[in-house]
């Protein structure tokens, strides 16, 4: 298995409200999470990086190895961190308003648990295509689902920056779950829609396509994403399954 991640300030934003990690429980099982940060003058680094490294410290110490177990645990640990970043946002005012997305993958032995709340997203590149795991919480998403827009308005609507969830906005907090199988050479990328709105589907499964490092992938997303305006902070972390054998193994 390869992991590897890149996050970049962009071309437009002065500070990178991004955060990007992995990690493993004692079972051996990775946990692959980005949040992208939102609010306040500095509000958005401190929830995404306060989320992350609390889900994180949590999953080291947990040794669970069924999907079941993790996902209701996960469910319980988004909940949590949900309620501690609405606390802190209403203790402190330079905080106020703070929020984060958050999504991740827990990758099992042929298969992967994802989650997610806002935009952010995580896919699936497998036997040469691109198949998105994550549901967007976004104004854009509804009206397509609902049929008030097409899949080529949705990509250039005004209001594509407007979510419908995120962690720490509200008392509540319903994440999206959904199990997916995996098989050999498989990659998932989990990215900030930095990456998505400047990086069209086509252009991410070309990168995926090629013969290289996870490492190396990462850093042409990143590349390509800054080519093409940068606008926002830019995150890709990349799990390359490069054998079943391989999933699980602390390497």
């Amino acid at each position: 298995m390869d992991i590897a991640f890149k996050t970049d300030i962009g071309q437009q934003r002065k500070t990178n409200q991004d955060y990007v990690q992995f990690y493993r429980n004692r079972s051996g099982i990775v946990f692959a999470v980005v949040a992208d940060g939102m609010g306040g003058h500095r509000g958005g680094g401190v929830a995404s990086d306060m989320v992350v490294n609390h889900f994180g410290q949590a999953f080291q110490k947990n040794n669970s190895q069924d999907i079941q177990e993790v996902s209701h645990w996960a469910n319980e640990i988004l909940t949590l961190e949900n309620q501690r970043v609405v606390e802190l946002s209403q203790q402190k005012t330079e905080l106020t308003g703070m929020g984060t997305t958050i999504v991740g993958a827990f990758v099992f032995p042929e298969k992967v648990l994802v989650f997610n709340v806002g935009d952010s997203r995580c896919y699936l590149f497998s036997q040469h295509k691109l198949r998105q795991l994550s549901f967007d919480h976004s104004l854009v998403n509804e009206l397509l689902i609902s049929g008030a827009i097409t899949e080529q308005e949705a990509k250039n609507h005004p209001n594509k920056n407007i979510i419908t969830q995120s962690l720490g906005v509200s008392p509540n907090v319903s994440p999206t779950f959904g199990t997916f199988s995996l098989q050999a050479n498989d990659q998932l990328l989990l990215c900030s829609d930095g990456l998505t709105n400047m990086v069209d589907n086509d252009q991410l499964a070309a990168v995926l396509q090629q013969t290289s490092t996870a490492q190396k992938k990462c850093d042409l997303l990143i590349k390509m994403a800054n080519e093409a305006g940068g606008t926002d902070n830019i995150t890709a972390l990349i799990i390359d399954i490069q054998d079943n054998s391989e999933v699980a193994a602390d390497d």
